[in-house]
């Protein structure tokens, strides 16, 4: 949603609402959708961005995000949980299809100035690259847990996102993160 949120704003003039949820309208939107929009979309971006690693990729995810959100009636108070899964989920379709693969790898290549230590940075770029391939093998479920709860979100926000119980999303994380580095270790080990 590069440019600011025109579209949003004139989206959201029109909605309406029924019995508490917020209904679209014949344009397809929400009548609270600049409100959730206003409040959400630094979340939504840095979720995008823990899986894409890029901030451009990840601001065209949140607006993909943003349009799914103002067609549905998602609940108002349901609105944040729905939007940090359905970033994290739209993100790692993204890294699944290979879609942006060639431009983040021609911008990889891309240097404005001389690092101070060309091979460090080729060692991270290459570590977070294995670690977004990885996440990608890992059952959704496990993958969104560990971006969301890793992007900042509380063990009670993953929770009311994944719809599990608080007490568990620890478990869910800790297994994820085991998942993660089988996957990395297997893979390394194939390298």
């Amino acid at each position: 949603m590069r440019g600011g949120s025109a579209p949003a704003v004139a989206l959201a003039r029109t909605a309406g609402r029924k019995d508490g949820v917020a209904v679209p309208t014949r344009s397809g939107s929400r009548a609270d959708l600049e409100q959730v929009f206003r409040a959400t979309y630094p979340r939504v971006v840095a979720v995008a961005a823990r899986v894409l690693g890029r901030r451009d990729d990840a601001e065209d995810v949140a607006q993909e995000v943003f349009l799914a959100f103002g067609r549905s009636s998602v609940r108002p108070g349901e609105a944040v949980g729905w939007l940090s899964v359905a970033s994290a989920h739209t993100a790692l379709n993204h890294l699944r299809s290979g879609r942006h693969r060639a431009a983040r790898e021609r911008s990889a290549g891309d240097g404005d100035g001389v690092s101070p230590d060309v091979a460090d940075a080729v060692i991270t770029r290459d570590e977070r690259r294995r670690v977004r391939a990885a996440l990608t093998r890992l059952p959704r479920r496990q993958a969104v847990a560990l971006v969301l709860r890793h992007s900042g979100l509380s063990y009670a926000e993953v929770a009311a996102a994944l719809d599990l119980s608080p007490g568990s999303v620890g478990t869910t994380v800790r297994r994820a993160e085991a998942a993660l580095r089988k996957e990395l270790n297997d893979h390394a080990s194939s390298d």
